[in-house]
């Protein structure tokens, strides 16, 4: 755990899906927000349950101490390819491990997104938006783009019809330069592409104030850019982030509040 934030009404950028009540965020990593992968877990208080698509297809892991762990808690693991398995996070989230030696410092290797026109993502992510691409298979339908040769990788994969987002409202996020940001908002105006979200300061109790522009690539996929140097003030490590999230859990009961009121967790 990287740092816990609790927020008491909905975020202006939609940070936690359509949802307008009490929230809260939880990054978790490897290391650093700087320099590694990290993944946003927002908690809706009061949902109990999302309906998941087809957008989010999984993240793959360079990890043999993650097999081992799985191994020793009995988490299921499915062999999908020598050395490669799938398994499921609480709420059917995939994850694929590869039991391998970390070969660098961040395991996280790819995030896959399903994409309904291959072509035309990739025109979308590496055209318009400046990745790189590090592979491309016409047979198996994906591709392999990135900003940066150690850095995480998104894996773009055809679904074979049309993207479906169920009611889980993920995105992506990157950070760069503050100045960056208008030319970014211009640029979609003028290719006449979707902006979610107009370049807006967003405040987190008690810390930075960032500057996020959000953008929805031609599935609809969500893409934040935010200011770097702002950001770097944020998302600097909490050491009190574990007793913050375990506070924050134990406080809110939610499980036994719903038992003893006789209801059930709102389904999203």
């Amino acid at each position: 755990v990287l740092r816990h934030e609790e927020f008491e009404e909905g975020c202006k950028a939609s940070c936690n899906g359509p949802y307008d009540g009490k929230w809260s965020k939880t990054m978790v990593g490897y290391g650093p927000e700087d320099n590694h992968f990290v993944a946003e877990l927002t908690y809706n208080y009061g949902i109990g349950e999302y309906r998941l698509g087809n957008d989010f297809l999984g993240i793959t892991l360079v990890s043999s101490q993650a097999v081992s762990n799985a191994r020793k808690m009995g988490w299921p693991l499915r062999e999908v390819a020598t050395g490669v398995f799938e398994t499921e996070a609480p709420g059917g989230y995939k994850f694929y491990l590869e039991d391998k030696e970390k070969l660098k410092q961040d395991p996280v290797l790819k995030v896959t997104l399903g994409v309904s026109n291959l072509q035309k993502s990739i025109s979308y992510w590496s055209g318009l938006l400046g990745m790189k691409i590090y592979e491309k298979d016409e047979e198996k339908q994906r591709a392999l783009l990135g900003y940066a040769d150690n850095q995480c990788k998104l894996e773009l994969k055809a679904v074979g019809g049309a993207v479906d987002h169920g009611t889980a409202f993920g995105r992506i996020a990157f950070s760069c330069a503050k100045e960056e940001l208008p030319s970014i908002e211009a640029l979609m105006k003028k290719e006449n592409h979707k902006i979610l979200t107009p370049l807006v300061s967003l405040d987190t109790p008690g810390k930075a104030t960032v500057q996020v522009i959000i953008l929805a690539d031609p599935d609809g996929h969500e893409i934040c850019f935010v200011g770097d140097e702002a950001f770097r003030d944020l998302s600097k490590v909490d050491p009190d982030g574990d007793k913050l999230l375990d506070d924050a859990m134990a406080a809110d009961n939610s499980d036994q509040w719903f038992a003893a009121h006789k209801m059930k967790k709102v389904s999203a």
